[in-house]
């Protein structure tokens, strides 16, 4: 497939778009624009299905996972909210503007109140339109519209008077959607390796975790059945377990300082999945002397200690020497006794930290709870093996999920530069 960058352009109230295009109002490409029918969700089976708001994710539909459902105003016209192959529907509160294109007929499923269908005239390519209301200028229409109100949600007269610039050929806008549907096929692609390596990810930890490499006889313990050459021991005995620091608010917020300031929230950064590289808070020297500061070594193992459940179970590594605050706890293993990586996987992965939440307003972790833990410890070279098999899973994680986001930003950037002419594709206009 040919590309070639456009040089002869026109303003337009959307900006520059190609000489031979237009900007027409979806009103004027549009059959039909109207709202859907009110219906409640039951969980018994009836005759109809529902598509709802919260059905709509990444602007896909699982349509076999909907729910029956009623219909609870008076209507005589129901084939009117039926889908059919071509609609695009988009949601006008709850996840207010994401749409979803309607890809075949379907004889029992309607769309909910808070859903807007648009069915398109014959000029426009259904799919061209679909990539167009994932578009930056579709969401500058969509957020300038819900300025100054409350309800962030979007009325017909919003929708009918969104801007779209149109390719003349109906063949254009579907090579434009084609190769925007490429791309989707390879992140699509790229979710299901990864879903499929996370599968493989958790089957080995349940087996290497449990049962080790090799192993022919087990014994019964306190902590369950593990292989016969294997202890149990307590945490506190395999390193140092160490507290947070309660930083002073205003020195917080440094993005230039030497070591990592660890906070709950970083274990949710992008790349920190494992280790923590990056943090939103630094710390210098200067700080460190001031306040009396310890710094931990790259290989600390850190957790929340406080916070809303799913935080707890949130274990990283210092990648680089760092701190943390008051709500996690740090431990540094002896590398004599315990593989930091090992350790770092017994705790994710077989070690339930949330069953050490004292009784407390705020689910917590005390550190004597920790310490206490009994968990089980392999030979140390056994250890290391486990740690390098899962870290190899790990890899091929971390390299999938840098696949998708390369993905993603190169179909932001088609997305930007196809959909605004800026880019075009050579058609057969016979």
């Amino acid at each position: 497939m040919m590309f070639y960058r456009e040089t002869n352009f026109k303003e337009t109230p959307i900006g520059k778009i190609p000489k031979d295009w237009e900007v027409v109002k979806l009103s004027n490409i549009a059959e039909d624009i109207y709202y859907g029918i009110t219906a409640k969700a039951v969980e018994y089976k009836t005759e109809l299905k529902m598509l709802r708001t919260t059905d709509i994710k990444n602007y896909n539909v699982k349509w076999e996972s909907l729910p029956f459902c009623e219909i609870t105003e008076k209507r005589s016209d129901i084939q009117r909210f039926l889908l059919k192959k071509g609609d695009l529907i988009i949601a006008r509160a709850g996840t207010t503007g994401v749409s979803v294109l309607v890809e075949k007929d379907f004889e029992n499923i309607i769309f909910g109140s808070y859903l807007i269908k648009i069915r398109l005239n014959k000029k426009v390519h259904p799919k061209f339109m679909h990539y167009f209301c994932q578009s930056r200028l579709y969401w500058n229409h969509i957020t300038s519209s819900q300025a100054g109100s409350t309800l962030k949600n979007i009325s017909l007269p919003v929708i009918r008077s969104l801007n779209v610039p149109l390719p003349p050929s109906i063949k254009e806008q579907q090579k434009i959607a084609e190769i925007l549907s490429t791309i989707d096929e390879a992140i699509q692609k790229t979710d299901e390796i990864i879903a499929k390596t996370e599968r493989l990810k958790k089957g080995l930890m349940q087996e290497l975790l449990t049962k080790g490499i090799g192993h022919k006889e087990f014994k019964d313990t306190e902590i369950g059945r593990i292989p016969r050459e294997w202890e149990v021991i307590r945490l506190k005995s395999i390193g140092d377990i160490v507290d947070g620091f309660a930083f002073p608010i205003k020195y917080q917020g440094k993005k230039d300082g030497k070591y990592v300031f660890a906070k709950v929230n970083d274990t949710n950064l992008p790349g920190n999945e494992k280790y923590i590289f990056v943090t939103e808070n630094t710390i210098n020297d200067e700080t460190v002397e001031k306040l009396g500061v310890k710094i931990y070594p790259p290989g600390t193992i850190i957790f929340p200690k406080i916070g809303m459940v799913i935080y707890l179970k949130k274990v990283r590594i210092l990648a680089k020497a760092g701190t943390f605050d008051n709500n996690m706890i740090g431990i540094i293993p002896n590398e004599k006794i315990m593989n930091g990586e090992f350790l770092y996987y017994l705790l994710l992965g077989k070690v339930d930290l949330t069953k050490l939440v004292g009784r407390t307003t705020a689910p917590s972790i005390r550190k004597s709870e920790i310490e206490k833990l009994k968990i089980p410890c392999p030979p140390l070279s056994e250890q290391q093996k486990i740690a390098e098999i899962l870290s190899m899973i790990d890899k091929k994680l971390e390299f999938e999920r840098n696949e998708k986001i390369n993905l993603e930003k190169i179909r932001r950037g088609l997305m930007d530069l196809l959909l605004t002419g800026k880019i075009r594709v050579k058609v057969n206009h016979e």
